[in-house]
This record gives C-alpha cells, sequence and structure tokens, in this order.
C-alpha cells in the first residue's frame, strides 16, 4: 500500500481525503496547522498530524516514510513542500495555478530521483490534458481556445458569484499577468481584458483573460500554433466589478483586504456547475477543420459528504494523476507536464471517471 502525505485540510484536501481514503489502496497522512481543519477530515485509512510548513529541512523529516506528497495548500508554501520532498525523494504533485511557483518546481525536478507534477487540478490540469487530446489530431494547428469557469447554480448576488475554492488563488488569477500565444509567439496579457461573450445550453456567460490556466500549454505549444489563450467563465457583469474592485479601487495591490472583503461579503455554496469548454481549429486532411470539447459537472455527494463541483473536478484531477504515476503510466522521474497524461487513460481512471 503506498503512503500518501497530503498537506493542507482545506476545502480541497477534505475532498482528496474522501477520495483517496476511501479508495482504501492508499495509507494516507493529512498535514495541517489547523486543528479544526484536521478535525474535518474523513476517518477512513487517513491520519491526521499537526505540522506547519516552516522549512525545507524540516518539513522533509515529516514527508520522510512517505511515497508521494500532495500539495493543497496555498501556493506560496509550495516551493518549501516540493523543497522537502526531493529531499525526502518522494513523488510531489500540486494543484496550483501560479506561474511562478511551476518555474521553480520545474528547477527543482532537474536532477531529481522522483517525479515533480505540478498543476493537478481542473485550470491547470484537466484543460491541459484536453486541449492536447484535441490538438494531436491535427496536422496543423491554427487557434486553441480554453475556457473554464466554477459558478454558482443560484446566482443572488450582484457579482453573480460564490466562494467555491481558494481565495488567494481566485484574487492570484484576477491580478497577475496571462501568459497566450498571439499570431505564433508567445505573450503576456493583462488579466480581465479581452471580454467575450457566448451561450451555452441557453445560458448567456462572459469570459476574459486570467492568470495561470493554460499551465505549460506555451512552452510545449509554442511554434506550433498561431494563437492559444486561456479565459476564466462567469455570469455577465462579474467582470466589470472585479475590474473596479482589482483596478479603480487598487485591491490588486492590497490583496489581504480584497481577500477580507470578498471572504466577509460572499459566502461558499456547494450547489455549483464546472463548465469546460475547449475549441481547437486547423487543418486535417488538407481541410480547415474545428473540434470542440463541452462539459458541466455539478455537485454531488461523495461518501455520504455533498461536495461541490469545483471540489470534485480539482480532487479528481490530482487523485486520477496520483493513481497513474503509482501505476506506472505516467514518468517516475523529473518534471512532468499536465499534456503528458493521455486524456484516454485519465477519464477510464477511477477518480477521472468523475469528469466522464
Amino acid at each position: 500500500m503506498k503512503k500518501i502525505i497530503l498537506v493542507g485540510g482545506g476545502k480541497i484536501g477534505v475532498a482528496i481525503a474522501e477520495f483517496l481514503g476511501g479508495s482504501g489502496d492508499y495509507q494516507l497522512t493529512v498535514v495541517d496547522r489547523d486543528e479544526q481543519s484536521l478535525a474535518r477530515m474523513p476517518k477512513k485509512n487517513v491520519t491526521a498530524v499537526r505540522a506547519d510548513v516552516d522549512t525545507i529541512d524540516n518539513f522533509a523529516r515529516v514527508i520522510e516514510g512517505h511515497d508521494i506528497v500532495l500539495s493543497a495548500t496555498p501556493y506560496t508554501l509550495n516551493p518549501i513542500i516540493a523543497g522537502a520532498a526531493k529531499k525526502a525523494r518522494a513523488h510531489y504533485l500540486d494543484l496550483t495555478e501560479d506561474v511562478q511557483s511551476t518555474r521553480d518546481i520545474k528547477e527543482l525536478a532537474k536532477g531529481a530521483s522522483t517525479a515533480f507534477i505540478p498543476q493537478c487540478g481542473l485550470a491547470p490540469g484537466f484543460i491541459s490534458i484536453v486541449a492536447a487530446d484535441l490538438a494531436a489530431k491535427f496536422e496543423k494547428l491554427r487557434d486553441v481556445r480554453m475556457r473554464v469557469g466554477a459558478l454558482p447554480v443560484y446566482p443572488h448576488n450582484a457579482l453573480k458569484y460564490n466562494l467555491t475554492w481558494s481565495t488567494d488563488g481566485l484574487i492570484n488569477e484576477y491580478c497577475n499577468p496571462c501568459e497566450a500565444i498571439r499570431d505564433g509567439r508567445f505573450v503576456e496579457v493583462p488579466a480581465l481584458e479581452e471580454v467575450e461573450h457566448f451561450a451555452l445550453d441557453g445560458i448567456d456567460y462572459e469570459a476574459f483573460n486570467t492568470s495561470g490556466g493554460l499551465g505549460t500549454l506555451c512552452e510545449t505549444l509554442e511554434g506550433k500554433v498561431e494563437n492559444l489563450n486561456y479565459k476564466t467563465v462567469r455570469y455577465p457583469g462579474h467582470r466589470d466589478i472585479i475590474k473596479l474592485l482589482v483596478r479603480d479601487l487598487r485591491l490588486g495591490v492590497r490583496r489581504e483586504i480584497m481577500k477580507d472583503v470578498l471572504e466577509t461579503a460572499i459566502p461558499i455554496t456547494y450547489q455549483d456547475v464546472v463548465l469546460i469548454f475547449v475549441t481547437v481549429s486547423g487543418w486535417r486532411g488538407g481541410l480547415l477543420t474545428q473540434e470542440s470539447y463541452a462539459k458541466k459537472i455539478y455537485s454531488q455527494k461523495v461518501g455520504g459528504r455533498l461536495m461541490s463541483a469545483i471540489q470534485i473536478t480539482t480532487a479528481t484531477g490530482i487523485c486520477a494523476v496520483c493513481d497513474m504515476l503509482a501505476e506506472g503510466k505516467l514518468s517516475a522521474k523529473g518534471f512532468v507536464r499536465q499534456e503528458e497524461v493521455k486524456l484516454s487513460d485519465f477519464l477510464a481512471n477511477r477518480f477521472g471517471t468523475y469528469y466522464a
């Protein structure tokens, strides 16, 4: 039985523990500094340990004896956790959307005897697996457009939004520069710009630039595609209010205040829907062709516990990759990109089936 250590006992951590512990195939240790978070953890095949992520050396001692480390913490802690995993010779997986954290982990992976697989959630994560699968069907690529949203089923406030995952991660996406490929060249574009509108299943949405959702696809497809971009999907009107907060009121440079405002004013919800929409166009058989992937995933009960759609999609993303790593379906050494994961293997996985 593989021994796994999960760092982070928040909303996503609880879901990961439910899936992995409930599988019966892993011996799971959950680490968090907050006793209340640990108390919410499922009990089956799960051991809760209170500890801080302080230094690489200290945390490596916490990791020792475990085969795989999963990080479900704020992205700021990931370089320490990844460094500790390398020192303890354990595989490392995380959910980060932060571009710089991923670059740091890529450097750590050099010369490592174990695998380092960041960005194993929904976006980045599954969205890159889908985009790479569609792109591989074309002889020559033109455009790759990736759209993802985690939305309340019953929007009720002016933002038409509820908190469903990490507030730090959400603010990061709204404030940091966004990677893209435009006219065949890598570029950085500002967040919250290039708004577009579309309808799916009779519902109107807007989408706009946000940071981190592309993962490492820009590196992978640079020189092979004319245009590549990622946008977050919201209900119409959301982006204008967020832009007022981030730019006009300058909360983008006072992120702790913005976090306090959002968490004080906007409740979380478990009644949400995750929308995934990828469109790829290019040449196949001499014809300019387009192929799309569209999916909606809703909240549901897992192990007797109601989980939001974003909990399910994020947690099953990292659990499926963890499974595939343990089964030898992924490289067990060095830096592994999400687009190296085969979509067919992912969807056939017991955790990946939640996407299917």
